[in-house]
C-alpha cells in the first residue's frame, strides 16, 4: 500500500521517472513485502526555481540530479527493515537510472492503515 512521490528538476532524460519508479518499486517488493500490482506512484518535474535544497546538508555534495523519494506506507515495519529499503533503494538506483550516491534523498511518512482508501470511498483496511 505505498503512495510512492517522486521530485526531480524538469529536464532529466525521459526513461529516467520510469527507472526511478521502477527501482524504488522493487526496493518495496523485495524489503518491506509489498504484493505485485500495488503500484501507485506519483513523479513530480519542478523548475529549477521550484526545487530548492540545500546541497551540502549532512556533509553530501548533491546536484541538480538529486531526486526527493517520499514514500507513504502504513506504520508496521521495524529500522531494521527500513534500513534495508534505503540500502536497496540506492543499490537499485545506482544500477539504474545511475544516479549518484548523493543524489539520494529518501523519506518515509508512516500512516495507521485505517487511513487508506483505494477506491469507493471504502476504508480498505480498516
Amino acid at each position: 500500500m505505498p503512495l510512492i512521490r517522486i521530485s526531480m528538476r524538469r529536464g532529466r532524460p525521459a526513461s529516467e521517472p520510469a527507472a526511478i519508479v521502477e527501482g524504488v518499486y522493487k526496493a518495496l517488493r523485495e524489503t518491506f513485502e509489498v504484493p505485485e500490482g500495488d503500484l501507485f506512484a506519483l513523479v513530480h518535474q519542478h523548475d529549477a526555481g521550484d526545487f530548492i535544497y540545500n546541497a551540502n546538508y549532512f556533509g553530501f555534495d548533491r546536484s541538480d540530479a538529486m531526486v526527493v523519494i517520499q514514500l507513504t506506507v502504513s506504520a508496521s515495519r521495524g529500522v531494521t527493515q527500513k534500513k534495508e529499503l534505503f540500502a536497496k533503494i540506492h543499490e537499485n538506483l545506482r544500477r539504474d537510472p545511475g544516479l549518484r550516491s548523493d543524489d539520494i534523498f529518501i523519506n518515509l511518512v508512516e500512516t495507521a492503515r485505517e487511513n487508506w482508501s483505494f477506491g469507493a470511498g471504502i476504508a480498505q483496511y480498516a
